[in-house]
């Protein structure tokens, strides 16, 4: 908590720990997982008020069952104050169930934590999963008013923030909206209603046809490759600098991302050649992200790709490496890949399912007129996006200054003294 001396001479400085009691969930093993009773929350389900694992044995203490309205902190990876919209559930490890003590508003606290959240980050440990310990959490200082002030303060910075939350839904519903809009888009390009006016539903324009990728490779053979399996490439090879290895995270959506996070010497990139990349090559993820995909940039040439991407080389006399790309982001051959790659754990890819995949052909010619007129509609689509992150991204600002005034004392006249 940083010193202001323009806050009101009235309101004390408080611990944390004198104003409410935190009582942290319990370890919930995955043998006690069940699919009926009283959900188990987990910190990926405080947003959504619902949890996937479940438990039906009442044998714990009350203080791990939460209710509709109780007050909760996740203390590790990502923190955040919530208040449960859900049922009755359990509390898992890694969330206090915050219980306010008679001085302190609930409503007051939740905005207060939600204010000092980036205040608790400085104090976390970890690199990976942060987390807060209950010791520092319970050392951090806030200001407390009286309680009617607080109740005060808590009722305008509801009314203000409820205009701003609502300007906020309301962009998210656009954000949604040009995201659909986008598949659409995609849609109709492989369809050919893009460049061509007058297609019937479920029919391709003439002289388009489908082929399957064997018709677009530039090699039969070595047109495709899977990243090297096991110990073609031990972890105890990997270096931190030398020739790079390409992973599922170069891959943006659509576009080449940096930076790699894997290197071999070059002796071993010899080893490897069969794992080249070159300029306007394409790599597809096979796990994780599945059927992600970008072309490969001149600067990254002679790269290796990784276990997890699939390397395709297309004969560019027949089909454009970027009308390829497009294919992947959307419409029937996305459909596709995603309903073949279902598993029972986790989504993959392989070659064979690339192989069973039907593509819309047509020319080189019609290939870049589709990919002008989508591209001309993406470009905007992109701003309109840029414009709505930008207004997110200042509602959230605002916010933020609400609840800083709000704690300077500057939000409401003060009737309990100076």
């Amino acid at each position: 908590m940083t010193e202001n001396k323009n806050i009101p001479k009235h309101w004390q400085v408080k611990k944390l720990g004198e104003v409410a009691d935190y009582i942290n969930g319990r370890a919930f093993k995955p043998t006690e997982w069940e699919k009926s009773g009283n959900p188990i929350i987990r910190i990926q389900n405080l947003n959504k008020a619902e949890a996937v694992y479940n438990y039906s044995k009442l044998v714990f203490e009350e203080r791990y069952k939460v209710l509709k309205g109780d007050l909760l902190y996740a203390w590790s990876a990502s923190l955040g104050v919530y208040i449960w919209n859900g049922g009755n559930a359990w509390l898992n490890q890694h969330i206090f169930k915050v219980v306010p003590k008679s001085i302190c508003d609930k409503k007051y606290l939740f905005y207060t934590l939600e204010k000092i959240t980036s205040e608790l980050y400085a104090k976390a440990h970890g690199s990976g999963m942060v987390h807060v310990t209950k010791g520092k959490f319970e050392e951090t200082k806030i200001l407390l008013p009286p309680l009617p002030e607080q109740q005060l303060i808590v009722s305008k910075i509801e009314e203000l923030i409820s205009d701003l939350d609502n300007g906020k839904q309301q962009l998210q519903i656009a954000q949604q909206q040009l995201k659909v809009y986008r598949q659409s888009l995609l849609k109709w390009a492989f369809e050919g209603k893009l460049t061509n006016k007058n297609v019937e539903e479920g029919e391709l324009p003439k002289g388009w046809t489908w082929v399957n990728i064997d018709t677009l490779l530039a090699d039969k053979k070595k047109g495709m490759a899977t990243g090297p399996f096991g110990t073609m490439l031990k972890k105890s090879e990997h270096q931190n600098s030398g020739v790079p290895v390409l992973g599922i995270e170069n891959i943006g959506e659509g576009i080449f991302q940096m930076p790699n996070k894997i290197f071999v010497t070059k002796e071993k990139a010899i080893e490897l050649k069969n794992f080249r990349v070159k300029e306007n090559d394409i790599i597809i993820s096979r796990s994780g992200t599945v059927g992600e995909i970008c072309l490969l940039p001149k600067r990254m040439e002679n790269s290796i790709i990784s276990t997890n991407l699939i390397r395709v080389s297309l004969n560019q006399a027949v089909i454009n490496p970027k009308y390829f790309v497009y294919l992947f982001q959307g419409g029937k051959v996305r459909q596709q890949v995603y309903d073949l790659c279902k598993g029972s754990s986790r989504a993959f890819l392989n070659q064979t399912i690339l192989n069973s995949l039907d593509f819309p052909f047509c020319t080189l010619e019609e290939q870049q007129r589709v990919i002008d007129e989508l591209e001309s509609k993406l470009t905007i689509c992109d701003k309109i996006e840029e414009t709505i992150s930008q207004s997110l991204l200042q509602a959230e600002t605002l916010r933020q200054s609400i609840l800083k005034k709000a704690f300077e004392g500057k939000l409401v006249n003060s009737k309990y003294g100076n």
